[in-house]
């Protein structure tokens, strides 16, 4: 099972979003029921992480996180999108 911590300025309204297009691409791949996703602010991504395998944030990050972050801006934006699923992908396989 692998754990991802999706992190935003506030921990509710982008990583919600984020969090709905990681988990359908996840589903559509073969990874359903192989994941647990939880939502933070960015604030506390430090110490989220802990537990994490990896992290999508979709603000800049700052400090020392424990895991590999993956930029998530693309799942808002559409720009970048294919290597944004690219790195989860390889994390997931990780």
């Amino acid at each position: 099972m692998k754990r991802i911590v999706i992190a935003c300025g506030s921990g509710v309204a982008t990583s919600t979003v984020a969090n709905q297009k990681v988990s359908q691409y996840l589903n559509e791949h073969g990874y359903a029921g192989k994941y647990q996703i939880e939502q933070c602010q960015v604030s506390e991504l430090a110490e989220k992480a802990k537990n994490a395998d990896f992290a999508i944030a979709t603000t800049v990050v700052g400090g020392n996180i424990p895991c590999p972050v993956i930029p998530g801006l693309p799942l808002l934006t559409g720009i970048g999108v294919d290597k944004l699923f690219s790195d989860v992908e390889e994390q997931m396989k990780k």
